[in-house]
């Protein structure tokens, strides 16, 4: 499973929580059975967080999905838009 696409945070409030919670959630992903790659990384802007994430399968990436959304990560920033596209290599 690939997932591409970016984090929009609308202020710098948003701005700040990422930067507050991201890198644990990053090191946790990363340390997940089956992820492969995953990448985070701020554009320019400051608002903007480009993302790529690559699981070895479907089952990998809903565990990662379901880690994730229970995460104090996943709590602070629900509110944060997502505009992601998945698709399976």
């Amino acid at each position: 499973m690939i997932l591409t696409g970016y984090l929009r945070c609308k202020n710098s409030d948003e701005t700040e929580l990422i930067l507050k919670y991201l890198p644990g959630h990053i090191i946790a992903s990363r340390q997940e059975p089956g992820c492969l790659k995953f990448i985070v990384r701020e554009l320019s802007d400051g608002l903007t967080w480009e993302v790529s994430e690559q699981f070895v399968d479907q089952k990998s990436f809903k565990k990662h999905q379901e880690r994730t959304k229970n995460s104090e990560w996943g709590r602070k920033t629900a509110h944060i838009l997502r505009d992601y596209t998945m698709y399976e290599k």
